[in-house]
């Protein structure tokens, strides 16, 4: 792929790293570590501090970036599974638990992707708020090509008093 394209990545940490710390510092860590390998990190948004999902009973820091990268997005799910490896990350064991570092490709400028490896827009994020308020802070009118609903609407939803989802 030629030209650069956009993306939205999540990050998650509930594990301290030997060398950054907490996790929130995992995550400054991490934004530093996509741009040294190509990836220009056009936004981030501020960590907000999340409860686990499943068995796994450590807080989260979770941020959004929106990166921009001439990868296609089964090469950038290489990219970022590179990344996480590099903090430590092992891709076994029980699903949900605790680790050091989780990027996730949200949404892509060039609408919707699926491969035998990957789905985009992920299919979860519409209904975790833990992905949507960081997201909204940079990222607010993107549409999800699903959908056709913004970020803002989908936080919207999940935030007001009787939740739609």
């Amino acid at each position: 792929m030629g030209e650069s394209s956009r993306y939205l990545i999540a990050l998650g940490s509930n594990m301290r790293h030997p060398r950054h710390g907490d996790p929130r510092r995992v995550l400054a860590a991490a934004l530093e570590a996509l741009g040294a390998v190509g990836h220009e990190v056009l936004a981030a948004s501020p960590v907000v501090s999340s409860e686990p999902l499943g068995p796994s009973r450590r807080r989260y820091a979770n941020a959004a970036a929106i990166i921009s990268s001439a990868m296609g997005p089964d090469a950038l799910l290489d990219s970022l599974q590179t990344i996480e490896r590099s903090f430590g990350r092992r891709r076994r064991g029980q699903q949900w638990g605790a680790r050091v570092l989780d990027l996730d490709i949200v949404l892509w400028s060039q609408g919707a992707w699926s491969s035998g490896r990957l789905l985009v827009p992920h299919p979860q994020f519409r209904r975790r708020r833990f992905v949507l308020g960081p997201a909204a802070a940079i990222a607010p009118s993107w549409i999800d090509p699903v959908t056709a609903l913004t970020v803002r609407q989908f936080h919207a939803r999940l935030t007001r008093a009787n939740p739609v989802h």
